[in-house]
């Protein structure tokens, strides 16, 4: 009846991930409680659950991405303090308890912090800058949200019932086979990506049309704002990878469960045919996260630099080599695994070229800085550590590029360092710009500035103390993912990494406090002018929080930088004349994608533990609950042109009077 679910999934000999699971299971069940007895269940179904506005769409997918990086992050002061306490000694995690931590740490951190982080800022902002109402299919893209949060969902109740993947984050066969992984653990990574890559891709089909297709009148694709670009070419990595993804899992999932030898030595199988597909997807998997961070910090520092971004088109060309290079270099992820020193060599050269057309954007970056001027607010205090961090993480990437130097540092904390360093320094970095820099466009007030400033610093500072000492551990030998350990010369450095760690999380709380201050303050940090940085782009041509159709009149663009244009001419015309107001059609909100969801989750969990009952049912409502919305008789709804124009001319009010107050500025 329940496949192979027992009482002994639940890890009761194991304390640790129990009294975790358990707290977790006790704070959520407190939070619903709460959000019952408050009576804001209703609000939350039909204001965000089942919202199809790309904008709350966004704000829970960075909401789900800041759960899962301080789940995530919770895993890292886990690894860092067992491998403190463990010189000479066991420590207090067992062996297969760290297996899975670190295993889980890096597949939360990619798929489910790093990606939903970029995802929701490109869903929040992308139609803002585009000037148009939504994404091209706004239920989809709701779809899109709930498949990704039962993925994270499938890992998590790994905690709690039945184990993780003890592979790490890329399951390498043989050791991700039934006959050396016999447990759930890899079922469940397995599962989890499945369903929450077809909410990925749905998202890169919707935002690759959505850009394409769907733009301002007068918007062509040389006066698109940079993160646009930078989203575009995300999302088409997304659209190529990720059925490279899906097919490299479900073949892995084939062997598990079927007996197939698509990666496994018997019957004509392969190993090595899983590499190299899983790094075709990995490594563009990299740029689907740092491409849309790049135009994040093109934004933020063209903004504070109060000047046009410097070379904009050779921005977008370098933008749009980075997804046809990206497709040569996967090799250089196991130069050590035999491939020939003629292969090798010709995907090192390939690297290099990576790094080269990174280094256009960076001087891009430096010389919209040089000469103007710059205010340094804390997002731009994110951009300015990301030049710095990125840099040093690029040239540790040209080291690594060498096949002779990636041999010495292979699979130790050198490559470990490495990656975080671009991850960490790249996309992490861009998302705390982005959210701050985006902040008051979606909830209508800024986040304080001097607690914002204090977890910049504290993050950059731990950043470093954490990662230089795993550089040098990596230069002295010292291999990842190691439980304990005896070299003593290792010891010192690991303690002072968990020490970064401390300042890390001295960081994460001074976040939680600058949003409690802010709320707090929401009235003296308000925003009424929809323009709180001076921007250059759309999304600050409307009212703050925008409005559910973004924009009363769609605007009609004449440059590069339209809502600079905007500005400018209304303070040479002396006038901004009131457009004429009409009717506005909206798509309803729609419960599909949390149903869908809800019924994905038990096919997930019912494959993971072979209850083929459940699996089938689940199947049978998830495609149930798609007919019923193909099939069904709703209309959009509209917005009357008096409402639209009473909603603006309150923000037109107050934006004109701000004008006149900064018409020297803006001249």
């Amino acid at each position: 009846m329940l496949g192979k679910l027992t009482l002994q999934a639940i890890p009761f000999d194991h304390p640790v991930p129990l009294f975790a699971g358990s707290f977790v299971v006790l704070v959520v069940l407190c939070v619903v409680v709460w959000i019952a007895l408050k009576g804001y269940v209703p609000y939350l179904w039909r204001e965000w659950i089942t919202s199809v506005d790309h904008k709350r769409i966004g704000v829970m997918y960075v909401l789900l991405a800041c759960l899962m990086m301080l789940r995530g992050f919770i895993d890292a002061i886990m690894m860092r303090s067992q491998q403190t306490f463990a010189f000479h000694a066991a420590g207090y995690l067992p062996p297969e308890h760290f297996d899975q931590i670190f295993s889980a740490h890096g597949t939360i951190m990619i798929f489910f912090a790093a990606m939903p982080f970029m995802i929701g800022l490109m869903n929040f902002a992308v139609p803002l800058q585009l000037g148009v109402r939504d994404v091209a299919f706004p239920t989809l893209n709701n779809t899109s949200f709930w498949l990704t949060c039962v993925g994270a969902l499938l890992i998590n109740l790994s905690l709690l019932v039945g184990e993780f993947a003890r592979t790490g984050w890329i399951p390498y066969p043989p050791l991700s086979e039934l006959t050396y992984s016999p447990g759930v653990g890899v079922d469940y990574y397995l599962w989890s990506l499945l369903i929450s890559g077809v909410g990925t891709l749905l998202t890169g089909i919707n935002f690759v049309t959505t850009i394409l297709k769907i733009r301002a009148p007068g918007m062509s694709y040389t006066r698109m704002p940079m993160f646009c670009w930078t989203a575009l070419a995300s999302n088409l990595l997304i659209v190529a990878a990720f059925p490279i993804l899906t097919a490299t899992l479900a073949m892995l999932t084939l062997d598990r469960y079927l007996g197939f030898h698509f990666f496994s030595n018997e019957a004509g199988g392969n190993p090595m045919m899983f590499v190299n597909l899983i790094w075709a997807w990995g490594h563009p998997e990299v740029y689907i996260l740092v491409l849309p961070a790049f135009g994040i910090f093109a934004e933020v520092i063209s903004t504070f630099s109060n000047r046009p971004l410097f070379g904009y088109r050779s921005m977008v060309i370098a933008t749009m080599a980075f997804v046809i290079v990206t497709y040569t270099v996967w090799l250089h992820h196991f130069f050590t695994m035999g491939a020939g020193a003629d292969v090798n060599g010709i995907f090192g050269i390939a690297t290099t070229i990576i790094g080269l057309i990174t280094g256009v954007k960076v001087f891009n970056w430096l010389f919209t800085m040089y000469g103007g001027r710059i205010v340094f607010a804390s997002p731009m205090l994110w951009s300015i550590g990301f030049l710095v961090t990125f840099c040093i993480g690029g040239v540790t990437g040209m080291l690594l590029a060498v096949p002779p130097a990636d041999f010495l540092v292979h699979n130790s904390t050198f490559l470990v360092a490495h990656f975080h360093n671009v991850i960490i320094g790249g996309v992490i970095f861009a998302g705390f710009a982005g959210l701050t820099y985006w902040f008051p466009k979606a909830f209508g007030f800024r986040l304080d500035e001097g607690w914002g400033k204090a977890a910049f610093w504290l993050t950059l500072i731990g950043f470093y103390v954490v990662f230089v000492p795993l550089y040098i551990t990596g230069l002295q030998g010292m291999p990842r993912r190691m439980q304990h350990y005896d070299f003593a010369l290792w010891h010192p450095w690991i303690v002072a990494a968990a020490f970064g760690i401390v300042l890390l999380f001295c960081a994460m709380v001074c976040q939680v406090i600058q949003l409690r201050v802010s709320i707090r303050h929401r009235d003296e940090l308000r925003d009424d002018t929809g323009d709180p940085w001076n921007g250059r782009s759309l999304e600050w041509a409307t009212a703050s929080p925008a409005p559910a159709f973004n924009f009363a009149v769609l605007p009609r663009v004449h440059g590069a930088e339209p809502y600079w244009e905007i500005k400018r001419r209304a303070i040479e015309t002396q006038q901004t004349a009131e457009p004429q107001y009409e009717p506005i059609e909206l798509s309803r909100n729609s419960p599909v994608g949390v149903i869908t969801a809800f019924f994905a989750f038990f096919v997930g969990f019912a494959m993971i533990w072979h209850i083929w009952w459940m699996a089938i049912l689940g199947v049978v409502g998830a495609y149930a609950a798609f007919v019923w919305f193909a099939w069904r008789d709703v209309e959009d709804y509209t917005i009357s042109a008096a409402e639209v124009a009473q909603l603006d001319r309150a923000r037109r009010r107050v934006h004109e009077e701000w004008l006149t107050q900064h018409a020297r500025e803006l001249a």
